[in-house]
């Protein structure tokens, strides 16, 4: 009989593994097995039902889900956030937020540039990296200001709150995201201190973005970056959403527009090739956007809540 066939022995190395935590080297070198024989007797344990494992899933996790939306659209992670019917929109901005700097604290390393782009659902995640790990990394807008937004919306006080709690190094844009003429963008990207800027978007490495909701509700508009025009146009191409203040139309495709050259904000077509390129959203207005940024690679992590994501997986299940 092969050592691996002993029930004695079987039972022994997996009450030595499961519950007196050594390692296989460790069981190894107490009994004299092989290394390798541990690791299939263990294995055929698992399959004669000698040791069942059980996970408890039932703890506000959304596995299922999250794994049903990772290989629906293509994404590396999805992080669905559990919100409870009395919370806000507010609210439940600030707990993607939160659940967006938790990854941030995960991937962040040592010589990482990492951007940001600006809204209420980017501002949820400061003050939220208590206890993090310092790093030695550049944290950089990628777009310009909000215009008359709320101060702690903009993009710069985003980039100094966290590359602060980072103990990184932050890098600032004196600009609006959109401007009046395409002659004041040329001079701004042309000017020395915006050649930093482009300098650390070519050296990119994490992305942390918003996702614009689609034009009738979009952010843009009330803060007046768009006139009507501009707003027809956008419609007439069928924008569904933006990043960054690039637009996109249900399928990823870009929509250029003349407003692409006003626009004083990072090629999004870069955070096609970031290992983390993270999308914070959330709400029924924007499951279109959300698909859309997907469907382009804007993204290759979403974190949402569960009421978006099972709006997701339903529109995107009958585009199928």
């Amino acid at each position: 009989m092969e050592i691996k066939d002993d029930k004695r022995l079987l039972i022994k190395v997996c009450k030595m593994y499961y519950e007196e935590d050594m390692t296989q080297s460790q069981i190894a070198n107490a009994t004299g097995i092989y290394r390798t024989t541990v690791g299939r007797m263990l294995k055929k344990a698992r399959e004669e039902g000698i040791v069942k494992i059980t996970i408890d899933d039932h703890v506000g996790t959304h596995y299922d889900l999250e794994r049903e939306l990772e290989q629906l659209l293509g994404l590396k992670e999805v992080y669905i956030c559990e919100a409870k019917p009395e919370q806000t929109s507010e609210d439940k901005k600030k707990l993607v937020g939160k659940a967006g700097a938790e990854i941030l604290k995960r991937v962040v390393k040592d010589g990482d540039t990492v951007g940001f782009a600006w809204g209420t659902t980017m501002a949820g995640m400061i003050g939220e990296f208590h206890g993090v790990k310092k790093r030695s990394a550049s944290f950089v807008p990628l777009v310009g200001g909000p215009g008359a937004m709320d101060t702690k919306y903009h993009v710069n006080s985003i980039v100094y709150s966290i590359a602060g709690d980072f103990g990184g190094t932050p890098y600032f844009i004196d600009a609006a995201a959109v401007v009046e003429k395409k002659e004041t963008k040329e001079e701004i990207v042309k000017s020395h201190y915006f050649k930093k800027i482009e300098s650390l978007w070519n050296g990119l490495t994490v992305a942390a973005v918003g996702i614009g909701a689609p034009l009738s509700s979009s952010n843009m508009i009330w803060t007046g970056f768009y006139g009507d025009q501009d707003i027809e146009r956008l419609e007439e191409k069928q924008a569904v959403g933006d990043i960054c203040s690039r637009f996109f139309d249900r399928s990823g495709a870009l929509v250029e527009t003349e407003i692409h050259d006003r626009t004083i904000a990072i090629d999004i077509k870069r955070l096609k090739n970031l290992e983390y390129s993270i999308g914070l959203a959330e709400s029924h207005e924007k499951v279109p956007s959300i698909i859309g940024a997907a469907k382009g690679r804007y993204i290759n992590i979403l974190v949402t809540t569960a009421e978006t994501a099972r709006e997701i997986a339903e529109e995107v299940r009958n585009q199928l």
